[in-house]
């Protein structure tokens, strides 16, 4: 390629600026500074519309987070009597399979049945402590006891440990350990608790006696068997009464056996007497004391 002189680029890179004024392709033997090149104008008036940004994805939430749990009935009909239950499942049970929940057993009072616990409200506690993230979701079972007088045989207790529980970790979604199952009770069911939890240490990590009813006749048998059972296999024990209540006498004798024992447990006596208003005002605390013992043993404390 042959290549041009200075003169040439200099008339070339001049007519290039026609742009900036029609005399500027006029050559000139005069020595002209070398010109800077004139960037093109243009009077045209260019609007930029940026691309549209797609908003940040955001989950939608669930619905069920803020819906209550389910209260089921169901039976164990393999039993004789067939051992009915409710069974409270809680927010977003059905969307999640995977999942698998601490459980809170509850029995109920002497000429009571399954539906006390829920009409002191105990599912709808359980789904505002849910909603407000004070408590990982769990679940409740809610057994009959309604045959306490009935003819001897195989009573309750035996139903409960033997066919009970394990239909409800059969067919529901439980977390089996023994320190997220729980076992609680008021009046008659207390007593209940008494008695099976500390017989059955291995299946219970948690004891809630309130307003306790003492079976008189096993007190001997639980002074032994408190004394005899290792610190570790120990459930965690809370127990409270009302100043006014019949069985407080009872009660406070067997809070002293566990002192005595060096079990450690919460002890609470409250004003109040024996009846559903006194456990409807602290229900509440009842289920936070359950499931704050859950959190602590989640957490490794």
């Amino acid at each position: 390629m042959r290549r041009m002189n200075t003169r040439q680029a200099i008339i070339i890179t001049a007519c290039i600026a026609l742009l900036a004024g029609p005399s500027a392709c006029s050559a000139s033997p005069e020595v002209l500074p070398t010109p800077t090149p004139a960037l093109p104008t243009s009077t045209a008036t260019v609007t930029f519309t940026p691309s549209p940004i797609p908003p940040t994805a955001t989950p939608t939430p669930l619905t069920c987070l803020s819906q209550p749990g389910l209260v089921l009935q169901d039976v164990v009909s393999t039993t004789k009597p067939p051992q009915e239950f409710l069974i409270y499942l809680p927010p977003c049970y059905e969307s999640f399979p995977e999942e698998h929940y601490p459980t809170l057993y509850l029995l109920h009072g002497q000429t009571y049945n399954q539906d006390q616990w829920v009409r002191l409200g105990a599912p709808a506690i359980a789904d505002d402590l849910i909603h407000a993230e004070r408590s990982m979701p769990f679940i409740m079972v809610f057994p009959d006891d309604r045959y306490w007088n009935s003819a001897a045989g195989p009573g309750f207790g035996d139903r409960l440990i033997n066919d009970l529980i394990p239909y409800v970790d059969q067919n529901y979604r439980t977390v089996t350990d023994r320190q997220f199952r729980a076992l609680g009770g008021l009046s008659r069911g207390g007593g209940w608790t008494v008695k099976l939890g500390l017989e059955n240490p291995l299946l219970f990590g948690m004891l809630g006696l309130h307003s306790p009813a003492i079976f008189k006749d096993n007190a001997p048998y639980l002074d032994k068997i408190i004394k005899d059972l290792p610190q570790e296999q120990r459930p965690y024990l809370w127990m409270d009464i009302g100043d006014s209540d019949s069985e407080l006498g009872n009660a406070l004798l067997f809070e002293q056996v566990l002192t005595d024992h060096d079990y450690i447990h919460e002890f609470h006596r409250f004003a109040g007497e024996h009846s559903e208003a006194y456990w409807s005002s602290h229900a509440g605390e009842y289920l936070r004391w359950y499931t704050q013992v859950w959190q602590k043993i989640s957490e490794g404390q």
